[in-house]
């Protein structure tokens, strides 16, 4: 039986959709595993907690520790106390609210 033009799209379409999200996982694996490899244990639970308030603000943040590692300046794993120094800098100010009444 032949397809027509419309199923044959839609299984194409359908088939690159799968491709991709499979490359997406394997990117997330990666990215996982080069995480547990230079973050100590109290560092990765600190960021995982973090993830659940500010997801994007964490993705940027583990981006940037992959960025330096692949680029030489970070050697050995980062303790707790090392990532709060970074997520100080990186993480946004809190702005001082104040109500005057009149």
């Amino acid at each position: 039986m032949m397809e027509t033009d419309e199923e044959v799209k839609k299984r194409v379409l359908h088939q690159l959709q799968e491709g991709q999200g499979q490359e997406e996982d394997l990117i997330k694996a990666q990215k996982q595993r080069v995480l547990r490899q230079i973050l100590e244990p109290k560092a990765k639970e600190r960021l995982s907690r973090i993830k659940v308030a500010r997801p994007q603000i964490v993705e940027l943040i583990e981006n940037q520790l992959i960025a330096l590692v692949q680029g030489g300046q970070i050697s050995g794993q980062i303790s707790d106390d090392d990532l709060k120094i970074i997520l100080s800098k990186l993480m946004p100010k809190k702005r001082d609210i104040t109500i005057r009444r009149k």
